[in-house]
């Protein structure tokens, strides 16, 4: 029920927690491939016609990141000309064809069961379809909330959808585990790699009904010219008396459907760009990645599986102090505590490894690195993002800003197992530098959007 000064929490949060399956099937799909790829290489090491080396079970392992690039360049067009809503459908119908493909690669062109290269070629190919529904999803799910959600829990509204990439990570990380249970490596590689790929399914199943049941963003309708609908759900979600007065600010900033992405200065474009550069290039996919490889070097036992279990429940406990805080103490403040309490979680780590220091010195220090990126990039990014540029260009500008992070998320995680079999010292002490040139880009660049509408910010540029 809503009332003339205040809407439908109830609707709000309904239509929010929708949306962040998008991130949840974001965090699945990435993740996923962690547990199959050692099934997957043992399938393909008995292919015939080619030798399958760990060239080819890298490009297997990370197929997905070109699809994700490709997803977030090509967000931008579908969201201005589908909306986001359907944008978000077709990412859903992406998400289920590539987990039944990759369960099943063989389907009508090739004999079950029988590793070949075309084959490879095939599974890489519904790796990367899912990969664009990521790209997608990365871009979009930000957005359709930012644009649906009111102004004073913008922030928090949005950063549920870091959580929910988190928390689609730790799911599949339990699946992966229940699906293996006691089996060997053969059925991992006849059955299990399969099965892993396919659970995605059941929740892209879900997402994509549940979609059917959410509105279109007021923003995307007024710009497409229903003022009348974009009223009646800006009714239903911030009560009559303000629905007005929002709707006539959003039909100001938003005389065009489009605008040229520059219409409102370079600056804002490059900000966007660096926000998602910067989220990626300190580092922390290197260690979601490699955690494991990370504890164990650092004398953990167990292969360092019990402290990558910790440090994801940390993940999750610190994405919660950035939900609950980020709408009280601001974006900025959130962004410049993470980036110094990541530089000094990395310079730790370096130091350790100069000093050749092992045990609980820099396993606390990795974890204090990721936890400090939970409750700053992580989630503010995206709030940002979705933020931060004026409604006419908002579909463009996301989509540069998000292939720039999917761009740069493949080279740190490419480029990592190199540079930390050369020193772990180099790796971590280049990522504590690049946190505090991150801190500086914030302090001096990055507006405050704290209590800011949408329109708001399109006034704050075109200034």
């Amino acid at each position: 029920m809503h009332t003339a000064n205040n809407g439908s929490k109830r609707y709000l949060y309904s239509v929010t927690l929708v949306a962040v399956l998008g991130g949840l099937l974001f965090g699945y799909d990435t993740a996923v491939i962690s547990g199959a790829e050692k099934g997957l290489e043992i399938f393909f090491s008995q292919a015939p016609d080619f030798l399958y080396n760990k060239l080819w079970h890298g490009l297997a392992s990370s197929s997905a990141l070109i699809g994700c690039v490709v997803g977030g360049l090509i967000s931008g067009l579908l969201a201005a000309r589908l909306g986001r809503r359907n944008s978000l459908r077709l990412a859903a119908v992406l998400f289920f064809l590539s987990a039944l493909g990759s369960y099943l690669p063989e389907f009508l062109f090739f004999e079950f069961g029988k590793p070949t290269f075309n084959l490879f070629l095939m599974f890489n190919f519904y790796r990367i379809l899912g990969g664009v529904g990521v790209g997608l999803a990365s871009a979009v799910c930000p957005m359709y909330i930012g644009e649906i959600a009111p102004s004073h829990i913008r922030g928090t509204l949005v950063s549920w959808n870091q959580f929910a990439i988190i928390f689609g990570m730790l799911v599949v990380y339990f699946v992966n585990y229940t699906i293996l249970g006691d089996h060997d490596n053969t059925w991992a590689a006849s059955i299990g790699w399969r099965q892993m790929f396919v659970s995605e399914a059941f929740p892209a199943a879900l997402f994509g009904l549940l979609l059917f049941l959410v509105p279109k963003t007021p923003r995307y309708l007024v710009l497409t010219g229903h003022d009348g609908k974009a009223l009646e759900i800006l009714t239903r979600i911030n009560g009559a008396a303000k629905a007005g007065e929002i709707l006539t600010q959003i039909k100001e900033t938003s005389r065009a459907k489009n605008e040229r992405l520059f219409a409102y200065g370079i600056t804002v474009i490059v900000i966007g760009i660096l926000l998602s550069v910067f989220q990626q290039a300190i580092g922390i996919n290197a260690v979601l990645y490699y955690a494991p490889r990370i504890f164990e070097g650092a004398g953990a036992g167990g292969g360092g599986m019990v402290q990558t279990v910790i440090m994801g429940v940390v993940n999750i406990t610190f994405t919660l102090v950035a939900i609950f805080t980020v709408d009280r103490f601001g974006r900025k403040p959130l962004l410049l505590i993470g980036s110094v309490g990541m530089a000094c979680g990395a310079f730790a780590v370096a130091l350790s490894d100069h000093f050749g220091l092992q045990g609980l010195v820099p396993v606390i220090s990795v974890i204090a690195y990721a936890a400090f990126f939970m409750m700053s990039w992580g989630p503010i990014c995206w709030v940002l993002i979705s933020e931060i540029f004026p409604n006419t260009i908002r579909g463009q500008a996301v989509a540069i800003a998000v292939a720039f992070q999917w761009i740069f998320n493949y080279i740190v995680s490419s480029t990592f197992p190199a540079l930390y079999t050369f020193s772990p010292m180099v790796a971590y002490g280049l990522y504590g530098v690049i946190c505090l040139i991150a801190a500086v880009f914030v302090l001096k660049w990055v507006p405050e959007t704290k209590g800011r509408t949408l329109e708001d910010m399109t006034r704050f540029w075109r200034k």
